[in-house]
């Protein structure tokens, strides 16, 4: 495949993505938002047990059990503390069970059980904030060190500058501040914009570190031209606990 076609991929599949999740946020249904969201889950789940290296795929069952509750339990981010707890308890009692098999359920599952309880505490223009300050972190920080990019930033991820890190969070946290505005004043749609920004840098960082121990150039081959749910998403799920813990601390 060219450079050229798998651009031209790559594109056609982020606008249908932008496609959908517009559509699913104008119709602005709770148990849709939910559908949707519990599918990215489940796909994101399988990614990461295969990341963590995990043979035991009845875990996705449980994933899948957590998710059903959530669609009752009004505060879904407290599920992942349930969810701790329960497991803590059964490593304790059974010896022979492994605290690895217990990452996928603080990574993807955390993160998207607080961009849930987001939905349901703030509404639909919550997720188009943190939609906006993470997209436009990405967009940012690629045309940025794209252009005068030099200072590497991290081991991590080879292809990320100082530079480019930098512009991407000054672009998102203007842009963001002002969508923020229709829930937060000015000043703390300044903060929030700027931290969410910060966190999805190490969100998308975290990501590059397990495919980089897993030897994977991406999380999964299901987005052409994008990779995995994962590799879209990866932003998403650091973005999603910042910003939930500051609206409830700050507003």
């Amino acid at each position: 495949m060219s450079i050229f076609s798998a651009s031209n991929e790559r594109v056609k599949t982020g606008l249908v993505l932008v496609a959908g999740v517009l559509l699913i946020g104008v119709i602005d249904n709770f148990f849709l938002m939910w559908a949707f969201l519990g599918v990215v889950y489940m796909l994101a789940f399988k990614e990461a047990l295969a990341l963590f290296d995990i043979k035991k795929s009845d875990l996705l069952y449980y994933a899948a059990g957590l998710w059903l509750v959530a669609a009752i339990y009004p505060y879904s981010d407290d599920l992942f503390v349930l969810a701790g707890v329960a497991y803590a308890s059964a490593v304790a009692f059974n010896k022979n069970l492994s605290w690895k098999n217990f990452f996928p359920f603080m990574y993807p599952t955390a993160g998207m059980l607080f961009v849930l309880s987001m939905y349901q505490e703030y509404g639909v223009l919550a997720l188009l904030w943190l939609l906006v300050v993470v997209a436009l972190t990405d967009v940012g920080a690629y045309a940025v060190g794209k252009s005068i990019g030099k200072t590497p930033f991290s081991a991590t991820s080879p292809k990320k500058t100082m530079e480019g890190v930098v512009g991407g969070i000054i672009v998102a946290t203007i842009g963001g501040m002002f969508v923020g505005l229709g829930i937060v004043d000015l000043g703390i749609s300044f903060i929030i914009s700027f931290m969410v920004s910060v966190s999805s840098i190490f969100g998308d960082l975290y990501e590059s570190s397990l495919k980089r121990a897993a030897g994977v150039k991406d999380s999964g081959d299901i987005l052409p031209g994008h990779g995995g749910i994962l590799d879209r998403i990866d932003g998403y799920l650091f973005g999603a606990v910042v910003m939930l813990i500051l609206l409830r601390g700050l507003v």
